[in-house]
């Protein structure tokens, strides 16, 4: 099959013209002439065999096909820019302080080498890390990059990777289990003592699927409400009740018999573990270099 050498040309130009709003404007953004515009947004939809503009004499809008053809085209552009950007900076050497948020459970079993050795390669960086569960705000709190855990990410202009998935368990200390018994269905739940997790947005309701795909949901009792996990798995050992933590809290724990995981007929929770930050456009050579570290030393 022969290349087609000519599949970017036009693309440029036509995405000014629809960020400029018409010909004339883009002409002046990229120091052409407005026939020169015009041309090679017909050689575009020449090539394509589609109309992308609908054009009057005062104004140009997308076409259904126009519209879909730059949602792809301004993710072709980004990407673009970033090559060349880090073409650009390959030879600039991290440098500055890295602010990254990352949760306590996580950064304490995951991050702490991968910091280690970030900082033995790139010396001129400096670190403020915050170790916590708390939902910071990217943007608003000024942080190059967080990390976080969760089942599902809400949507943001945040862009996100994904480092790695984590199961989820329900679990119970064995003491626990001895003084007020043992829930066998998570429909049981409501007659025990629960730990719940403040950051989520409903911390008493409790989803879990059979092995069948059916969603089963429980309003379970709130003996104890906290923002960070390590305080649940604490009070959980303690014989205090039961909670739901991803694994990498409770590494260590699961290996003796303290813990014990309940409903292991049902389908286990996965919690995915995202690197977050604010563009990909322009990205520091700190920030870029930190998240090729965390991709693959985690994945």
């Amino acid at each position: 099959m022969a290349v087609n050498t000519k599949l970017f040309d036009g693309i440029v130009i036509f995405n000014q013209v629809v960020n400029t709003g018409g010909f004339s404007a883009a002409a002046l953004a990229t120091g052409h002439s407005t026939s020169y515009i015009s041309k090679e947004i017909n050689k575009l939809e020449a090539r394509l065999g589609n109309r992308l503009l609908n054009r009057t004499t005062r104004s140009i809008s997308l076409t259904p096909e126009g519209k879909e053809f730059n949602n792809q085209c301004q993710q072709m552009i980004l990407d673009a820019e970033q090559a060349q950007g880090i073409l650009d900076q390959s030879n600039i050497s991290p440098k500055g302080t890295l602010k990254i948020s990352c949760p306590l459970g996580f950064g304490s079993n995951y991050l702490k080498p991968i910091l280690v050795e970030y900082l033995a390669k790139y010396p001129e960086v400096s670190l403020d890390i915050d170790f916590s569960d708390r939902q910071v705000d990217v943007i608003q709190d000024g942080f190059d990059l967080v990390i976080r855990a969760t089942t599902a990410l809400e949507d943001s202009s945040l862009i996100c990777k994904k480092l790695k998935s984590f199961k989820g368990y329900t679990v119970v200390s064995t003491d626990y289990v001895k003084k007020h018994g043992k829930p066998n269905t998570p429909e049981d739940l409501i007659n025990h003592k629960c730990m719940c997790y403040a950051n989520h947005k409903n911390p008493t309701r409790w989803m879990y699927k059979t092995l069948k795909g059916e969603v089963v949901q429980v309003d379970v009792p709130q003996k104890i409400l906290s923002n960070n996990a390590e305080m649940q798995l604490a009070m959980v050992l303690a014989g205090h009740g039961i909670c739901r933590l991803p694994e990498f809290y409770m590494a260590d724990e699961l290996k003796t018999d303290k813990l014990e995981i309940l409903f292991d007929d049902y389908q286990t929770q996965t919690i995915d573990v995202f690197a977050l930050y604010p563009s990909r456009k322009h990205l520091s050579p700190k920030v870029r270099c930190f998240i090729e570290l965390l991709s693959e030393k985690i994945s």
